[in-house]
C-alpha cells in the first residue's frame, strides 16, 4: 500500500475563488516568505467559478489599487445603465431607482467573467510565489491531540467505483500548515464538517440558499449595450407561489450574460428551477435580446442567502471560514464577490500576524473580531431583512417592506426585528399538497432540455470512479423522496443527474448520473431528508465553465 507524501506549509487554502485567491495575495503582500499553498478542485483556476456578475470593485480596490492598468479582465465593461423591471406574463413594469437605497446602486460597478477575473487573480497570485494547486481538492482535514486543525489532505486519484486501486492510482497528500482557510463556497464538504465540529452555527441562523442558473449568449450586435445591467423579479415564480429573480447583463465581446435563481426555500416539490429559467426567457422582455443568437454556455450554482443573521462563527483552532463558505452575500445587490475578497484579507492579515508571533493552530479571534467591525458587516446589516421579508410576504408585499426596511436602516431607524430562517429543505411540502405544474417543451431556440444544456457546462468526471453523490439510505429515498415528495430530485437538480426508474411490477430504482453533476449542490441542501450527501470527486472533474 502506498503511503501518502506530506508537504509542511505556513497556510493552505482550500478553495481558489476570489476569496481564496484575496487571502494569499494578502499574505504574501504582508510576508513575503510564508509558504502558501491553493488547493482547487477543478481542473483550473475559474474552471468552477459561476456568477452573474456585476462586481463592486471596492476589496479589489483595497487588494491591488491598480488593478484598472493590470491588464484586468474585470476592467473591461463598467456598467452604465440599470434597469429594474417587475414582470407579468406578457408585461412588465420599470422600478425606478429612486425608490432604492443609495447603497443599492452599481454605479462605479463592473460587469463581466468572475471566472475570468479569478483566473486573473490567480496569476497574480503565482507572480508573488503563492503555489497554485488545480486539479487537487482537499478531501479530509487534519487535526492534532488537541483538536486543533493542522491541515488537510488532497483526494485519492485512480480509484475505481467499487472502491479498487486502478493501475494510475495515486493516494492523497498530506498538507501540513500552521493555518488552514475555507474558500470552498457555498455549501462547502470540509465545511459542514467544520461547522458541526466546532458547533460554529450555535449562535446564528440557519443558512439559505438560492440555485443560480446561467447562460451566456453571442446576441445581435444592434442589440447589445455594453454594461447595461437589468434585473427583473415577479413572473414567472409568482404563479407557483416561489420567489427569486432573473438577470441580463450585458458583458464585453458582443454577449450578454443571463440568468436566473430560484430561493431553494419553495413549499411546492413539483418546482424545477431549470424549467422557471426556460419560462423567463421566453417573457418579451428578455427574448427580444435572445431572437437571432447563440448560447454558448450553461452552469448552475447554488448561493447563500442567509444574510448577516446567517454568518457563523467564523474562526476554530487551526482554521476560519472565508468567502461564501462562510456566506457574506448581500443579497438585494446580488453581490458577494466584494465582501468574499473582503474576508480573505482580512483573514490573511490575522494569519500573518499570528505567524509573525510564531503562534500554530491557534485561534484566529481577531479575524472574527475585525470583520464584525468592518464594511463587510455594515453592508450586510442593512439588508439583512430583506430575504426573510421577500420570503415571508411573497415578491410584491415582500419586495416593498423589504424596500422600506433597508431605507429605514440606512437612516438608522429600526421599524422590523431580526427576522429567522428555516431550513430550505424543511420548508418543502408532501406532493398531494400541490398540483404538478405543466411545463412548456423546450423549442431548441431560446429554450432547451437539461441534458443539452449540460453539455454547454463541458463538465467531464473521469470514468470508473466512486460516486461523489452518496445516499445514506436507499430505503428512506423510496419511501419518503418518491412516495411522499414525488421525487423533487428529478427537479431540483439542473444537470439531470438524478433519475427514478419505474417499471411496473419492480421496485423504483434510484438512478444517478454522477457524470452529469455540474457540483451546484443542491441536492444537499434540498433533499427533504437530508439523505444526499454531496462529496469531492477525483481533483479536475465536474464544470469547465469559459467566460463564465
Amino acid at each position: 500500500m502506498s503511503e501518502r507524501e506530506s508537504m509542511p506549509v505556513d497556510v493552505v487554502i482550500v478553495g481558489g475563488g476570489v476569496a481564496g485567491m484575496a487571502a494569499a495575495i494578502r499574505l504574501k503582500q504582508l510576508k513575503e516568505e510564508l509558504e502558501v499553498v491553493v488547493l482547487e478542485k477543478g481542473s483550473e483556476i475559474g474552471a468552477h467559478i459561476l456568477s452573474g456578475a456585476v462586481v463592486d470593485p471596492k476589496a479589489l480596490d483595497e487588494l491591488l489599487p491598480n488593478w484598472r492598468e493590470m491588464d484586468c479582465p474585470m476592467a473591461e465593461t463598467p456598467v452604465t445603465e440599470n434597469l429594474h423591471y417587475m414582470l407579468s406574463k406578457n408585461g412588465k413594469f420599470e422600478l425606478p431607482h429612486l425608490m432604492m437605497p443609495p447603497f443599492m446602486s452599481n454605479d462605479g460597478c463592473y460587469t463581466g467573467s468572475l471566472a475570468n477575473q479569478t483566473r486573473w487573480l490567480g496569476e497574480q497570485a503565482e507572480a508573488l510565489g503563492v503555489m497554485v494547486f488545480p486539479g487537487f481538492p482537499a478531501s479530509e482535514v487534519m487535526f492534532d491531540d488537541s483538536g486543533a486543525v493542522t491541515g488537510v489532505v488532497t483526494q485519492d486519484m485512480g480509484v475505481a467505483a467499487d472502491g479498487s486501486h486502478k493501475p494510475d492510482y495515486q493516494p492523497g497528500m498530506e498538507i501540513h500548515a500552521k493555518y488552514t482557510l475555507f474558500a470552498e463556497g457555498a455549501r462547502g464538504n470540509l465545511t459542514k464538517k467544520m461547522k458541526e465540529r466546532f458547533d460554529l452555527e450555535a449562535n446564528c441562523e440557519p443558512q439559505v440558499y438560492g440555485l443560480g442558473i446561467k447562460e451566456l449568449w453571442d446576441i445581435d450586435p444592434a442589440k447589445h449595450v455594453p454594461g447595461r445591467v437589468l434585473h427583473t423579479q415577479g413572473w414567472p415564480l409568482s404563479e407557483s407561489d416561489t420567489w427569486g429573480g432573473g438577470f441580463l447583463y450585458h458583458q464585453a465581446n458582443g454577449q450578454v450574460a443571463l440568468g436566473f435563481v430560484t430561493a431553494l426555500d419553495y413549499k411546492n416539490p413539483y418546482v424545477s428551477p431549470f424549467q422557471e429559467f426556460q419560462r423567463w426567457k421566453q417573457h418579451p422582455a428578455i427574448r427580444e435580446y435572445l431572437e437571432g443568437g447563440t448560447r454558448v454556455a450553461y452552469g448552475a450554482r447554488a448561493i447563500n442567502e442567509g444574510g448577516w443573521q446567517s454568518i457563523p462563527k467564523l474562526a476554530f483552532p487551526g482554521g476560519a471560514l472565508i468567502g461564501c463558505a462562510a456566506g457574506f452575500v448581500n443579497v438585494p445587490r446580488i453581490k458577494g464577490s466584494h465582501t468574499a475578497m473582503k474576508s480573505g484579507m482580512l483573514a490573511a492579515e490575522s494569519v500573518a500576524k499570528a505567524i509573525g508571533e510564531s503562534a500554530e493552530h491557534t485561534e484566529l479571534a481577531d479575524y472574527e473580531a475585525n470583520l464584525r467591525e468592518s464594511w463587510i458587516a455594515t453592508e450586510l446589516k442593512k439588508v439583512k431583512n430583506a430575504q426573510p421579508l421577500v420570503a415571508k410576504f411573497g415578491g410584491d408585499v415582500g419586495t416593498v417592506l423589504a424596500g422600506i426596511d433597508m431605507w429605514m436602516r440606512q437612516l438608522k431607524i429600526g421599524i422590523f426585528p431580526e427576522m429567522g430562517h428555516h431550513r430550505d429543505y424543511e420548508e418543502l411540502q408532501r406532493a398531494d399538497l400541490h398540483k404538478p405544474i405543466d411545463y412548456p417543451k423546450p423549442d431548441g431556440k431560446i429554450t432547451f432540455d437539461r441534458l443539452t444544456s449540460v453539455s454547454y457546462s463541458f463538465t467531464n468526471h473521469a470514468e470508473d470512479q466512486r460516486n461523489h453523490l452518496k445516499v445514506r439510505d436507499l430505503e428512506l429515498q423510496r419511501e419518503s423522496e418518491l412516495e411522499v415528495y414525488a421525487g423533487p430530485s428529478t427537479r431540483y437538480c439542473p444537470a439531470g443527474v438524478y433519475e427514478w426508474l419505474i417499471e411496473e411490477g419492480q421496485e423504483p430504482k434510484f438512478q444517478i448520473n454522477a457524470q452529469n453533476c455540474v457540483h451546484c449542490k443542491t441536492c444537499d441542501i434540498k433533499d427533504p431528508n437530508q439523505n444526499i450527501e454531496w462529496t469531492t470527486p477525483e481533483g479536475g472533474g465536474g464544470p469547465n465553465y469559459p467566460n463564465m
